[in-house]
């Protein structure tokens, strides 16, 4: 559903749970025309195209949302009504669509709404949320499938793991090798997409499991890999122990930072002296700054080069040939969406 529709139909849902549950007092409070506004689904009514009456209906969606909820705090309302599920419901979502101002009730803007994560797309199940992946769009939730790929044994499904469809799937490395764990069907090989593979997952998985993950790594980000010139995180020298990366020219790095991402994962910002940087040739090659010298953002010794191993790997042709198992579990999922 999109918003105006949301709105829409969750005031109708609640007006019919209250049609059940109070009958009479309901009368008591719904205007006529109420009747006609809110007597289908919201799928069934044709909502206007021009701007101006779309807003002036969402506004009076509002309003009568208001009122009714207005109406349910009174003290002449029984009070256990605010705990039917539908009312609780359309509170939640007017918290999330509306904002009172000196008595005015307004329609939030779109970028003033709760994240997908959070906020409320169907009356029918709060807990299904918005997601888009490329091209698909859908409300829903998410299902995780791991399946056996013996080449001389049955291909059999030993874990089924479901979640809202915001979340991650990088969120979901660690708790699917848990639940294996638990099960005592933990592979010494894993095969999984990009989106569940990451460097802090390529150790915890070998560490804490014995499992190797076997997928592809996202590719350098940097400007200068993609543009296949300049320097890279590749062209420098890191030293680990003494703290310290050398750049492409030899000059040594002057601050070593250990930060966190917007994540929560922990980082290292290197940084290279100032006027090292702005004598430098070949800065062009290096830096888009104009006067700030270069930084690199890497992970911790052990992600990072777990990470550059797996760049390695993923160039080989063996590698190639053995990920061509995921064609399995690709062909299991593509079979149970064709038959929703």
């Amino acid at each position: 559903m999109n918003r105006l529709e949301c709105v829409a139909e969750t005031l109708r849902a609640a007006l019919n749970s209250l049609a059940v549950v109070v009958p009479q007092w309901l009368r008591s409070q719904v205007p006529a025309d109420w009747y006609e506004r809110y007597g289908t689904r919201t799928e069934e009514y044709r909502f206007p195209k021009e701007a101006t009456k779309r807003q002036a209906l969402t506004e009076q969606i509002g309003a009568d949302g208001w009122a009714l909820l207005t109406a349910i705090r009174s003290a002449e309302a029984p009070a256990w009504l605010a705990e039917v599920p539908a009312v609780e419901i359309l509170r939640r979502v007017w918290v999330q669509q509306f904002w009172m101002d000196a008595g005015v009730l307004s329609f939030r803007s779109d970028q003033d709404i709760p994240p997908a994560s959070i906020l409320i797309s169907s009356p029918y199940d709060p807990e299904a949320h918005l997601s888009i992946k490329r091209s698909t769009v859908w409300t829903g939730y998410k299902v995780h499938l791991t399946e056996t790929c013996d080449e001389d044994l049955p291909h059999l499904l030993i874990h089924v793991e479901t979640t809202s469809a915001p979340t991650q799937d990088m969120e979901m490395t660690d708790p699917i090798h848990q639940a294996l764990a638990e099960k005592h069907l933990l592979p010494a090989e894993h095969a999984m997409d990009t989106g569940y593979v990451d460097g802090a997952h390529l150790v915890s998985s070998q560490n804490t499991y014995g499992v190797d993950l076997l997928g592809p790594v996202t590719t350098r980000p940097s400007w200068q890999a993609h543009a296949g010139q300049g320097f890279d995180h590749a062209g420098f020298t890191i030293d680990w122990q003494a703290k310290q990366a050398t750049c492409p020219q030899g000059n040594i790095s002057r601050k070593w930072t250990l930060k966190q991402d917007g994540h929560a994962s922990e980082v290292i910002r290197i940084q290279f002296g100032k006027q090292d940087c702005l004598a430098c040739p070949y800065r062009s090659q290096c830096t888009t700054a104009l006067t700030n010298p270069r930084q690199l953002v890497v992970r911790p010794q052990a992600q990072f080069e777990a990470i550059q191993a797996a760049r390695h790997r993923q160039q080989t042709q063996e590698f190639k040939e053995r990920s061509a198992i995921r064609a399995g579990i690709e062909g299991t999922i593509s079979k149970a969406c064709s038959r929703l």
